[in-house]
């Protein structure tokens, strides 16, 4: 991984995307195989920004099946339950990370009035969690779109694979400099 050129990032926010024991699992149909390996540079970073500076966020299934949501929820009936199901908490370590609790979405991106209510309107995040080619993407793109910056902290990004891990880390490292691409150890050392 290249070294970008970061801003100072002070006053940055850690969004820590769906630590969920629906991603983490790996007998989850939506487990991520990186999932272990995320996990302790995803520490590291929440060390370095401290509770207060640290929201985190789960993909809870909701009910509302208009539109594409309802052909997606048939192709996936496991992770049509309701939003109380244990499969939707948030895992152990990540109990706590954040002074805020958790910010509960039912869309994959968590760019939106919830995220921006506690960040303001052009924040910059760094964004780690899973799955990279789903939800951190989802919010990588509307977040830089509305003017946010963007850090991706790649080795704290589980994909659903390491194929499509790669090809979305790759995508959101097309729209440099609103998005950067980078490692947990740069992130901490612009911190």
């Amino acid at each position: 991984m290249t070294e970008a050129n970061l801003p100072d990032l002070s006053d940055a926010w850690l969004v820590v995307i769906d630590p969920q024991r629906v991603f983490a699992d790996p007998s989850s149909e939506w487990g991520s195989p990186m999932w272990d390996a995320a996990l302790g540079p995803i520490k590291s970073l929440r060390s370095g920004f401290g509770a207060d500076r640290t929201i985190v966020t789960r993909w809870l299934p909701g009910t509302d099946r208009r539109g594409s949501w309802g052909p997606y929820f048939e192709r996936w009936p496991f992770a049509d339950r309701p939003d109380t199901d244990p499969l939707f908490d948030s895992v152990s370590p990540a109990q706590g990370w954040s002074s805020r609790g958790t910010l509960d979405v039912s869309t994959f991106g968590k760019w939106g009035e919830g995220l921006t209510r506690i960040t303001g309107e052009t924040p910059t995040l760094v964004l780690a969690g899973v799955s990279t080619d789903c939800c951190v993407i989802s919010t990588a793109l509307p977040a830089a779109d509305a003017g946010a910056t963007v850090v991706v902290a790649a080795d704290a990004c589980a994909g659903s694979s390491e194929e499509s891990h790669a090809a979305a880390l790759h995508v959101m490292g097309l729209y440099a400099p609103q998005i950067e691409v980078v490692d947990s150890a740069q992130v901490l050392r612009n911190r």
